[in-house]
């Protein structure tokens, strides 16, 4: 184990680092994050998360510090202080210093890793961010909580688009898929929807799981590129979900300790082409276990019951592994020291055929079982067996050993006996041998340097000349040629580089530092010689094949010789394409295989081998363009043919005409920095840069130029056309003024003529308004006189009404008085006849006809002041009326005849009234005669009888009776 530079720094926590024991296999370095104090404790670990390259570690703990870890330049910072938790992290945005951590708010900030200070601050979750998913290009995140996941753009840092669901559903994660603008979310129903990211349509739900597999998922993993997905939970088994094909192709049985599984991931390899076959499973156990997902075994483990791991992330890189431990420090463990498939050569390629009936039982299910890695190498047969007492005959001495040993743990000689056997590489480890054949030294700096010059002025347009369909591979393509041009001058002027490097490039696009270090070891060792003669086409090497092919096949060469078909027609062609435009993919490959794993000349006799065994056709031709296209086309040709040709040219050419000869060994890249190319003529190169540069600064002067006399002409023109559209338009606006002036006479005579007629208009008009005033006021006024006559009406009805109940009032009243007189005649006659009998009957019905005469004359007091006030409002109205009706001249007579009637009967009714109270005024006399005649009885027999108390009530009725008379004689006169 290295050690780690991480000292404590002034006040802030001390970091420690404690030596490892050797059972812990692979940890590289054990971080704890304690305060010492009074009472020292550890501050806990919750996240990790590796930026784009790999070599940058982010991590944040429970207080909200957040710590970036330098793997290279074993150093750490902090870089920010949040001051709650963290539960999520991202470091793999486009601006490389820039970083994203879901707080404990339920928030999202970004800040800058440099700079140190907050970004932007991103809001909109009501609860925890689970994870944080960013896109390939680094310019779009999303954030999922188990309510709802938000789109985000991290460079106007504002939200795109929001997902919300059903509360009984809820979300697992929503993430993308690596490489692709495709958006995949999971559900705790299940269900798992893929959608497109720039419509955001869906573009297909994977279908339920078959039956009696079925299991709640809880994580999920994706390889590199993107069509494996996995998921699991708590079960032992996982689901490989084949997103080309949206089918379960396999479920894997993890070992009977694991109950359910935490977490997944998949470890990164740059030799894979993206389809990652090693997966790491977290279980509940607190160990990560790594599978590989093909063959199901089990390849190693990190972790253990008493240092359980928490969570984990994998660099890109593919080197380290961090884990988050359930103790709250944080390890890192180096890939290549965990596992030993890196340095193990590539399996046989034969396989041990198991009991047929033993395994038809097994053929169609899916699920598989995870065994250990120590399985043996099948059994070898007896012919086998001589094999390798031959091979170990042919190498017995070390130097051999040591020259033919390849990085990798690969024998260069037994790779030559595997490929002659098979003739060919394993697809799937062709990648890795190659890397070892040429013994890339993978110089990340220095290449990382070219890159960062940016694209190279010769291939700024390249597009113009290579129109790619994939915007990718272009990019790629440009970015290897530029890189290649600041390497070495010679390549910026080759124009046969773009067809050289591009196979390459289609083949290791998504790895730019092995597709450059890859064509640059074949320009270094295959194409030697080619820029000795710089312009022109390398006549040395030409001349090479030439003689081989004299020497081989005379007869063909002759015929070419016939008809002026030169080396530069049919060997040309082949070698600056290498191949690719008269071959297939797998044919290209299975060619390359057999050049890399040869001496460099054989390059050169494989495209003598492609002329002889094309001979036949070749001897049919006799024009120059058929030549020409039959070395730029595809031919009926077999490959494994060309191949076996090309070593037998290897092994018969003699020695003296043998490419070998003039051609060097294998020499692989320099490690650190890359080596000098400078194996082409530097004045010619130099001089047709210069050419270059000086046409293009005239072509840049004369493209200025004729802009600047397009500019001059298209104003000239355009002064032109300006003065030409002035004329029209002055002569245009004479006519229409001319036009104008006509018009506006015939306007106005047509103005006159309407005003006449409006005017005729206005009078009859008038007319008939005078007209339908007066019809108005007529009718108004034998409205008004109308209603004045009903009002006349209803006044004398009224007032017939009011005499008539007068009438019938009097009348009672008299009534009255003729009753309360014979009552009283009665009394007197009855007081008479029982005066002694029935003193005390006579007192008590005096009083009751006391009160009620009072009671009466109560009533006739009302009445009269009733009949008072209803004359005083007729007055008040009659009043009202008349002032109304004085501002009318015509209706002042009818109102004064019409009050002088009413007053006229007014005052009748008044002398009537009169009359009747006169009347009253007689009877009550005679009443009074009586009632004293009938007192004095009285008097004289209560002033026997009962003496002052009787006559004390007497004088009070007396009063009573005064104040009645009163009243009456009151409204009498009125």
């Amino acid at each position: 184990m290295e050690t780690c530079d991480l000292g404590g720094r002034q006040q802030g926590p001390i970091w420690h680092r404690k030596p490892v024991p050797a059972a812990r296999r692979g940890v590289i370095v054990n971080i704890i994050h304690s305060v010492k104090g009074c009472h020292s404790k550890t501050i806990r670990f919750l996240n990790v998360a590796f930026d784009s390259s790999g070599d940058s570690l982010l991590a944040g703990d429970h207080q909200g510090n957040i710590y970036v870890f330098d793997l290279n330049g074993n150093r750490f910072n902090l870089v920010q202080r949040t001051m709650q938790a963290c539960t999520a992290l991202a470091f793999n945005l486009r601006r490389k210093t820039e970083f994203l951590v879901a707080l404990a708010d339920y928030s999202v900030k970004c800040f800058d890793t440099e700079t140190k200070e907050l970004v932007s601050w991103m809001r909109g979750h009501d609860s925890s961010v689970s994870s944080i998913s960013v896109h390939g290009s680094g310019r779009y995140a999303i954030t999922t909580s188990t309510d709802t996941a938000q789109l985000w753009d991290l460079d106007t840092f504002q939200r795109r688009r929001k997902l919300n669901v059903r509360q009984s559903v809820g979300i697992q994660k929503v993430f993308f898929l690596p490489l692709s603008n495709t958006i995949l979310s999971c559900f705790k129903d299940n269900s798992v929807f893929a959608w497109e990211f720039d419509t955001l349509h869906c573009k297909y739900q994977l279908p339920t799981p078959v039956e009696g597999s079925v299991l709640l998922y809880k994580v999920f993993a994706v390889t590199r590129d993107g069509r494996i997905f996995v998921a699991g939970g708590k079960s032992n088994h996982l689901h490989l979900w084949c997103l080309e094909s949206k089918q379960l192709i396999r479920i894997i049985q993890m070992p009977a300790k694991v109950r359910a599984v935490r977490h997944l991931e998949f470890l990164p390899d740059s030799f894979d082409g993206g389809s990652n076959q090693v997966l790491g499973v977290l279980s509940q156990d607190n160990i990560m276990r790594f599978i590989h997902i093909e063959t199901y075994k089990l390849l190693f483990d990190i972790g253990s019951h008493e240092e359980g791991i928490s969570t984990a992330a994998t660099s890109p890189n593919g080197r380290y592994i961090a884990s988050v431990m359930e103790n709250g420090s944080l390890n890192l463990y180096s890939i290549q020291a965990l596992t030993q498939e890196g340095n193990k050569p590539p399996p046989p390629m034969f396989k041990v055929v198991e009991d047929w009936s033993k395994c038809t039982s097994e053929a169609n299910k899916l699920t598989m079982r995870v065994t250990s890695e120590k399985s043996e190498w099948p059994r070898k047969s007896k012919g086998s067996k001589i094999q390798n007492k031959l091979l170990k005959l042919q190498v017995n001495t070390s130097l051999e050993n040591k020259e033919n040993k390849l990085p990798g743990g690969l024998n260069k000689k037994r790779l030559r006996v595997l490929l002659k056997g098979f003739g060919e590489y394993p697809a799937k480890y062709r990648m890795f041998v190659w890397r070892s054949l040429l013994q890339l030294p993978e110089n990340h700096l220095a290449f990382s340097s070219l890159i960062d010059k940016g694209t190279h002025s010769a291939f700024v347009n390249i597009q113009n000349e290579y129109p790619i369909k994939s915007r990718k591979l272009l990019r790629v393509l440009q970015r290897t040629l530029s890189a290649l041009a600041h390497w070495s001058a010679i390549f910026a002027e080759t124009p046969y580089i773009p067809l050289l490097a591009f196979p390459f490039v289609k083949l290791f696009q998504n790895n730019q530092l092995i597709c450059f270090e890859v064509v640059a070891t074949v320009v270094v060792n295959f194409c030697q010689h080619w820029f000795e003669y710089f312009p022109n086409p390398p006549v040395n090497v030409l001349s090479m094949m030439e003689n081989v092919l004299a020497h081989h096949d005379k007869e063909l060469l002759q015929h070419l010789i016939k008809y002026n078909v030169t080396s530069q027609v049919y060997a040309w062609p082949l070698l600056e394409t290498l191949l690719s435009e008269v071959l297939t993919r797998e044919e290209w490959l299975k060619v390359f295989d057999n050049i890399f794993s040869n001496h460099p000349s054989y390059f050169l006799m494989i495209v003598v081998a492609y002329i002889i065994c094309s001979r036949a056709p070749l001897l049919h031709c006799h024009q120059t363009g058929d030549f020409e296209y039959f070395f730029h086309h595809r031919n009926n040709l077999d490959i494994n043919a060309v191949i076996k040709e090309a070593y037998r040219l290897m092994e018969a050419t003699p020695l003296d005409i043998h490419p070998q000869r003039t051609l060097d060994d294998f020499i692989p890249l320099t490690k650190g920095q890359y080596p000098v190319f400078n194996k082409y003529p530097n004045f010619i190169v130099d001089y047709q840069t210069r050419e270059w540069e000086r046409i293009r600064q005239d072509e840049i002067e004369y493209l200025r130029e004729r802009q600047l006399a397009h500019e001059l002409e298209a104003k000239a023109q355009e002064r032109k056309a300006e003065d030409e559209a002035w004329y029209r338009k002055q002569e245009l606006l004479r006519e229409a003024e001319e036009q104008r002036r006509k018009m506006l006479l015939e306007e106005e005579e047509k103005l006159a003529e309407q005003r006449q007629r409006v005017a005729a208009v206005k009078r009859e008009l008038k007319v008939k308004e005078l007209q339908f005033l007066d019809a108005s006021r007529r009718r108004f006024l034998k409205y008004q006189q109308d209603q004045r006559q009903m009002e006349l009406k209803h006044l004398d009805d009224e007032i017939a009404r009011k005499a008539s109940m007068r009438e019938q009032e009097t009348a009672a009243t008299v009534q009255d008085v003729e009753v309360q007189r014979m009552e009283l005649e009665s009394q007197r006659q009855l007081f008479e006849q029982h005066l002694i009998k029935d003193q005390e009957a006579v007192t008590k019905e005096m009083k009751e006809e006391v009160d009620a005469h009072r009671r009466r004359v109560d009533l006739e007091y009302h009445l009269v002041q009733r009949l008072m006030e209803i004359d005083r409002e007729e007055k008040q109205k009659a009043h009202r009326v008349a002032e109304e009706n004085l501002a009318k001249a015509e209706q002042k007579r009818i109102d004064t005849d019409w009050r002088l009637q009413a007053l006229h009967k007014l005052r009748r009714d008044d002398q009537d009234r009169e009359k009747h109270y006169e009347e009253i005024a007689k009877l009550l006399h005679d009443n009074r005669v009586k009632e004293a005649e009938l007192l004095k009885a009285m008097r004289e027999a209560e002033e026997k009888k009962v003496g002052k108390k009787f006559y004390r009530k007497k004088l009070n009725w007396k009063k009573s009776r005064r104040l009645l008379l009163l009243q009456i004689s009151t409204g009498s006169s009125f």
